[in-house]
This record gives structure tokens, sequence and C-alpha cells, in this order.
């Protein structure tokens, strides 16, 4: 990889079905090499997201309060919101393409990340996303700050992670996030009894994201990247 491009697309909440039709416009174009390795950076307006693994049982019982679109990604449920970084990575991956090691990559960047701020991510067996350590001497059972889940198609990657900053955690109240009922949801103001948004955390997750996916130069943009159309075939 060369180039790397972070698209930062604001502090206010975008659309989940805005974000949605962007990734999937910068996916074609990746894939057919009209731009380069794109991270789309961003915060949504509240939104249930429910993966290809999602069974009755994870889903809101009642009504959440905020959509529940179901998307092409692994996974089951989860919540993305304001407050909460989630970071979209169209990038072509290496052949052979192993979509495990891709995907502990990601947990590595955000372990790295959180790491800045005092925190020590784990991982957690048959889990992914990134956890913090059960503390029983403080009562708290494994929580999850990080969600991740991909889908790589035709080489390039879409969907991704999202890092709970600031966000309100009572959203996750309403579903079995991820299909886990048995461990819970923080954020990194609630770990570290201060406030840390999501402007906190775009420098060290774009300095380690581009360090793990072997970028060797990167820059970041302000507002929703440029989308080339293929050249028309000549007469």
């Amino acid at each position: 990889m060369s180039d790397l491009v972070f698209a930062w697309l604001g502090a206010a909440p975008v659309p989940y079905q805005e974000g949605w039709d962007l990734q999937r416009e910068l996916h074609r174009r990746r894939v057919a090499g009209l731009v380069p390795d794109t991270v789309l950076l961003l915060e949504h307006e509240p939104v249930y997201t429910a993966g290809k693994r999602t069974g009755p049982w994870d889903r809101p019982q009642t009504d959440p309060g905020a959509p529940v679109v179901d998307i092409d990604r692994g996974g089951k449920i989860t919540w993305h919101g304001p407050g909460q970084l989630t970071a979209y990575p169209i990038v072509r991956l290496r052949d052979p393409i192993d979509v495990v090691a891709y995907v502990r990559m990601l947990e590595e960047a955000i372990i790295r990340t959180i790491a800045e701020f005092g925190l020590t991510g784990i991982r957690v067996e048959g889990r992914t996303g990134v956890w913090l350590a059960a503390d029983p001497e403080r009562g708290l059972i494994e929580r999850k700050i990080a969600s991740i889940g991909c889908r790589i198609a035709r080489g390039v990657g879409m969907h991704g992670f999202a890092v709970n900053c600031d966000n309100d955690l009572s959203w996750f109240d309403r579903i079995v996030p991820c299909g886990i009922s048995d461990a819970g949801t923080t954020s990194l103001s609630r770990e570290l009894g201060r406030r840390v948004g999501v402007a906190d955390v775009l420098a060290p997750t774009e300095r380690h994201l581009a360090d793990l996916l072997g970028a060797s130069a990167y820059r970041r943009t302000e507002g929703v990247p440029e989308l080339p159309e293929p050249a028309a075939a000549s007469a």
C-alpha cells in the first residue's frame, strides 16, 4: 500500500443510509482503481445495524427510538451514533486475502489507540472487537469498548469498526449487542472518568491504522471525498 486517505466527514452526525451509499460508491471506484485506499471517518445519527448473523432474539423487542437497518456485513446487531468514532476502511487487501488477519489488524489498531489514553485493550477468544478485562475488585465484568464488522468484496474492504468515545451507552441496553449477553459495553469517557470525544481519538486512530496497513504516507481530507467516474469509452 502506498498513499492512504482519511476522509473525515465532520462533527455533524451522518444519516446511516447516506454513509452506506457513500461507502458503496467509494468501494465501486476503489475496485476500478479510480481512487486511492480511503478510510471514511464519521459519527452517525443514532441507528442499529443488523449483520447477517443477527437473530430475532438479538433485536429490540420494543421501539428502540432509532432505525434498525439490515446490512451486508458479517456479525450481529450493534448501535452507531453521536460520540462514537466509526471508521470504514475502503482499502484493497493483499493477496492471498486473509479476512481473520484483517480483523485482527483492525483490533490491533484500536488496542494501540486506546493505549495512548492509558487503557489496556484485550481480545476475547471467540469474540471480535476490543474489550477491557473484568476487574472483580471494582465489580466490573468484561466490557466491550469497540466493535468490528467487515465485508470483503472483489478484494476491497467495506464496513469496519466503531470506538465508543463519549456516546450514550444506554442505547446498547435495547439490544443484545453483537449477540453477547454476558458482558457489558463501555466507553473511553466512562473508563477514564473524563470526557474523551471523537476529535481526541482521530489522530491516534489514523496513525496506528496507517502503520498497520503499511501505508508509506497518509493524509486527512475534510468532507466527502471526490468520486470520479470512469472515462467515457471513445467512439
